[in-house]
């Protein structure tokens, strides 16, 4: 580096969002900036590194050697000065502050009974504006900025989002009693048509991965978005629903039995995931906090 009196604060942010957008007006978009103020500091930050740091590659800029090398640092540096800056201690009952949180109709069954009475209670001035995203999109807003904590299940999640568990789950299956055989194994599942739950249409989940480790597939007649109202589109029919088992906590339709699913499905691991950059946000820990007591 050639010139360490160049460098201001600032000019580090600006690199942080030139990185991860590797396009000068996203990341004026990101920063709230002009592109030309971009595009200038853009230009300090060359002279101050004596490295081109984004360069032209076959799909728009690339990071240069230099770049991705220091990529980790900036970030861990960055996390280091936010968190002495939102370190103070936080106090929930004088607090005024919305939270962003990811999250699916499953997960707001879940966790949100048992937490709003304790924020009412704990903390008045809180607030929580809920989001539904895929799992990917989520990862992708933690990353940017745009949400606070994610509340899901996240097996590809990025490096620099950490993550905390809160229960480990188990998968069921709803059909209607009356629809049932005298068994209810693997032949008599595949035999039914499937209801699937999944905020993206065509994705696998962890029940058509564990039918296809198998040497099978389901015929899913019916995905949607919403674990709540699944339960209710079984009655009366032959379908069958693979589902979390504690969505299933306020069914109430008699004409439904609740299964083993007569294959192997792994348990699976609900987490609240943040990025680490927030390591040192103490009213966001505090949140993390009461999620996890109010299970």
């Amino acid at each position: 580096m050639n010139n360490l009196s160049a460098l201001d604060l600032n000019l580090l942010v600006v690199m942080e969002a030139l990185f991860a957008e590797r396009h000068v007006s996203r990341a004026a978009l990101r920063l709230n900036k002009s592109q030309p103020a971009v595009s200038q500091a853009l230009g300090r930050l060359r002279l101050a590194f004596d490295d081109p740091l984004l360069v032209r590659g076959r799909q728009g800029l690339e990071l240069t050697a230099r770049a991705r090398a220091m990529q980790p640092a900036l970030d861990q540096a960055l996390a280091a000065v936010r968190g002495l800056v939102i370190a103070e201690l936080f106090d929930p009952a004088q607090a005024s502050r919305t939270f962003r949180l990811s999250m699916s109709d499953y997960a707001s069954g879940a966790l949100l009974p048992h937490l709003m009475p304790d924020l009412r209670e704990s903390a008045p001035g809180v607030r929580l504006s809920i989001q539904t995203r895929s799992r990917e999109a989520a990862m992708a807003a933690l990353v940017d900025g745009d949400i606070d904590l994610a509340l899901g299940v996240f097996p590809d999640r990025p490096a620099a989002v950490s993550e905390s568990l809160l229960f480990e789950e188990n998968f069921v299956c709803v059909v209607d009693r009356d629809t049932l055989g005298p068994s209810f194994n693997l032949t008599d599942y595949l035999a039914r048509s499937h209801v699937s739950v999944g905020v993206m249409e065509g994705h696998a989940d962890e029940v058509d991965v564990a039918v296809s480790l198998l040497g099978h597939t389901r015929d899913v007649v019916l995905t949607l978005p919403h674990w709540s109202v699944a339960p209710d589109l079984i009655g009366g029919t032959d379908l069958v629903l693979t589902i979390a088992s504690r969505s299933l906590t306020d069914m109430r339709d008699d004409r439904l039995a609740v299964l083993p699913a007569p294959f192997t499905l792994p348990a699976f691991r609900f987490v609240q995931a943040w990025h680490s950059r927030r390591d040192g946000d103490a009213g966001l820990r505090w949140l993390r906090d009461r999620l996890s007591l109010n299970l």
